[in-house]
């Protein structure tokens, strides 16, 4: 494709709010400035954009946000979004506005609206994957991870002073109720003995026998980590089997929506600073729909098909290291 005609972009962010977010704003504004367009920001995502809730951005406005968590913009889940009506209302505002382009910051519920979008009014769209999870497919990585995996393994840390002082069993459950991928980092970096996933079958006699094995050996403490389920609070169903059934005593603490807030890192603040910055180039050279994302080392694009399914897979070895290095 060629150059186009854009003259505008309007940004939105939609589901779940992840640290780094604010980077990608900052960063497509001042590109889109720098490259003489006009930038939009639209509040609360698909339902601001179906309410009308747009305003210009300009260099000022996404001043000292860097180092922000959250979003600037505010984020949101819209129902009517879902509706045909809705997204035609949205594509009007869009057009009252006389913003020809759409920058989409979310997750593959929000990649799928925004394709579902572009197929019905054929808005130039960008998507930019931020989400804790991890879970987008087509990427290796999303905005937002590397700093959710960083605030739970450092209060799995101190937790683990606690268990060590009392000789306590924990279970520490983490968000990702539909991906393993911060259970399985924050696991291999706090050296647990044992994950469970909600999605899989929990097998209680290993965990019985991993936390019985450090008890032999004389050790002290054990930390379990635990994926959530559809609702926070399926560590203590763990916890409840585990006393039951193998008296063993543990202690749950559900670390819960902390992973989303605080400053992002440094790995969430280039990233999403460079994806931010080829979203409003890759339109510009009429490279559309498509998703900017982390291949091999280096952010590129992805057409949006590759990105709108959930990637639930792991790597299985990475199972193997947890249990080999808590022996």
């Amino acid at each position: 494709m060629g150059q186009t005609s854009i003259k505008s972009v309007g940004i939105l962010c939609s589901g779940g709010d992840s640290p780094g977010m604010n980077c990608a704003i900052r960063a497509i504004v001042r590109t889109a400035i720098g490259l003489g367009l006009n930038a939009f920001g639209i509040q609360r995502g698909y339902q601001g954009l179906i309410d009308n809730q747009i305003r210009p951005l300009d260099v000022s406005s996404v001043g000292n946000i860097i180092q922000r968590g959250g979003t600037i913009l505010q984020t949101s889940r819209s129902k009517d979004f879902m509706t045909a009506e809705g997204r035609a209302k949205a594509a009007a505002n869009l057009r009252e506005h006389n913003i020809d382009s759409l920058i989409v910051i979310g997750g593959n519920g929000s990649f799928k609206g925004a394709m579902k979008f572009y197929e019905e009014h054929g808005i130039p769209i960008a998507g930019i994957p931020g989400t804790i999870d991890n879970d987008i497919s087509g990427t290796e990585y999303t905005i937002g991870f590397d700093t959710a995996v960083q605030v739970a393994i450092e209060a799995v840390d101190r937790i683990r002073d606690t268990a060590s002082s009392h000789d306590r069993t924990f279970l520490v459950e983490v968000m990702g109720r539909n991906s393993p991928a911060i259970a399985v980092h924050v696991a291999v970096c706090t050296g647990a003995e044992n994950i469970v996933f909600s999605k899989q079958e929990i097998q209680y006699e290993k965990i019985a026998e991993h936390i019985k094995r450090g008890m032999a050996r004389g050790k002290n403490s054990s930390i379990i980590i635990v994926t959530e389920g559809d609702k926070p609070g399926l560590a203590y169903q763990v916890q409840t089997t585990l006393q039951q059934a193998f008296k063993i005593d543990a202690h749950v603490c559900i670390l819960g929506h902390i992973q989303r807030g605080g400053a992002p890192s440094h790995m969430d603040r280039f990233i999403a600073s460079r994806m931010g910055y080829l979203a409003v180039k890759s339109l510009l050279d009429g490279n559309f729909p498509l998703v900017t994302v982390y291949r091999d080392g280096h952010v590129t694009t992805a057409p949006f098909i590759e990105c709108v399914q959930d990637k639930l897979g792991f790597d299985k070895t990475e199972l193997e290291l947890v249990r080999l290095l808590s022996i």
